[in-house]
């Protein structure tokens, strides 16, 4: 299974430098982990970029009704936030934080993908991605 940042999601559904990547990495699984994290990152994300002119509320409103469409199509293999996942995220902040300046989203994402067994963390935040590799996840 693959863990997935919000960075990762939202290029999914926005034509952004990273969505020729996405697409094409997108073939290779079947089905992407979805938390409550996701969807209220998702959210911030999508008023953002309304907040700097990058879209309009309607395509906004557009974008969030393609996301729930696939969410009740079941595209996304949606699951609790994991119940250890704030632990270990003291704990990776705690180890990494010093050397990775790792802050809380990215090592919150990578123990939830931890806690969640997946064997591949995509993301294109940098930050996430070192702090992934050192947990062994495999980075795309």
């Amino acid at each position: 299974m693959v863990y997935a940042d919000t960075s990762f999601l939202v290029s999914t559904y926005i034509r952004d430098a990273h969505y020729a990547r996405v697409e094409g990495l997108l073939k290779l699984v079947e089905r992407i982990f979805l938390t409550p994290l996701h969807e209220a990152e998702w959210a911030h994300a999508i008023a953002q970029h309304v907040f700097r002119g990058y879209m309009s509320e309607n395509d906004a409103a557009e974008l969030s009704r393609q996301f729930q469409d696939d969410r009740k199509a079941g595209i996304w293999a949606e699951v609790a936030l994991p119940e250890n996942a704030f632990e270990l995220c003291v704990d990776l902040a705690r180890k990494y934080g010093p050397k990775l300046g790792i802050r809380t989203l990215d090592s919150l994402h990578v123990a939830c993908a931890l806690e969640l067994k997946a064997e591949r963390f995509w993301t294109f935040e940098d930050r996430q991605a070192k702090l992934a590799k050192t947990q062994g996840l495999k980075t795309a």
